[in-house]
């Protein structure tokens, strides 16, 4: 009888070793399976921006006003909290694909141009020189890369500020410059292509919701000479709706 429950006890010793070896590979062979898939997805994300003009060799003839951006609204607000709209940073936006990124600008309790979400008491991001910082160094090492960025005045700040922060942060080498003449005759067939951006190295689009003159400094746009907005409240994955929320009339934003 001994001898039997030791031989019961003895398989049942080898059935649990065999089982726990069974899942003790299992786990590893996934584990390894979800490093790949990762470092793949990583690799992806890293190389990719790099072919062609923004990723797509067929975008290289195409005009700026021809392809649509993939954008991210209020982008450095990142975070968790109502006044956050963002999870990831902005180099971390840029290397997944974003091409378009738009912020709120508020001057702060200093008195300097900040990256606030409606007020710099409910939310302030930093400087805009330093957010500005972060996306020259980016396309510091993605040199194929066209990047659009829309600022919104809600203080109504003189564009002399803006200049200043721009200029501080030495990324005005990258900035596009409009052509003299009346924005209002700038057609959609007046716009470079991508690859026309990427060989003179202006490749950074900037437009601002208020106050911006371009003969001050031409490479702020003026956001609503050059285009305009739908309602921001439809919730129909249609977007039936081409109406014009912005600007009032054509003749740009009060």
């Amino acid at each position: 009888m001994q001898i039997r429950n030791r031989e019961v006890n003895i398989h049942r010793i080898i059935n649990y070793s065999v089982m726990a070896f069974v899942v003790t590979f299992l786990f590893i062979h996934s584990l390894l399976d979800i490093i790949d898939q990762l470092t793949r997805a990583t690799t992806h994300l890293e190389t990719q921006p790099q072919i062609g003009c923004n990723g797509h060799p067929e975008l290289c003839d195409r005009r700026y006003s021809n392809i649509t951006h993939i954008a991210t609204h209020d982008a450095p607000f990142v975070g968790v909290l109502p006044m956050e709209n963002q999870n990831v940073d902005i180099p971390t936006q840029l290397d997944a694909g974003i091409r378009f990124l738009q912020a709120q600008t508020h001057r702060n309790v200093f008195g300097k141009m900040s990256l606030c979400h409606t007020s710099c008491l409910m939310k302030d991001a930093g400087l805009l020189k330093d957010y500005l910082k972060v996306i020259k160094s980016w396309l510091d090492n993605h040199p194929h890369e066209v990047v659009t960025l829309l600022l919104t005045n809600g203080d109504r700040r003189p564009i002399s500020e803006y200049g200043d922060a721009f200029r501080q942060s030495n990324i005005t080498q990258y900035a596009y410059s409009m052509p003299p003449g009346d924005p209002n005759k700038w057609t959609l067939d007046s716009w470079p292509t991508l690859g026309q951006l990427i060989a003179s190295n202006t490749r950074l689009l900037v437009f601002l919701d208020r106050s911006a003159d371009q003969v001050t400094i031409p490479y702020i746009l003026n956001e609503f000479s050059y285009f305009w907005e739908t309602p921001f409240e439809s919730l129909d994955p249609r977007f039936p709706s081409c109406a014009i929320d912005r600007p009032t009339g054509l003749e740009g934003y009060p």
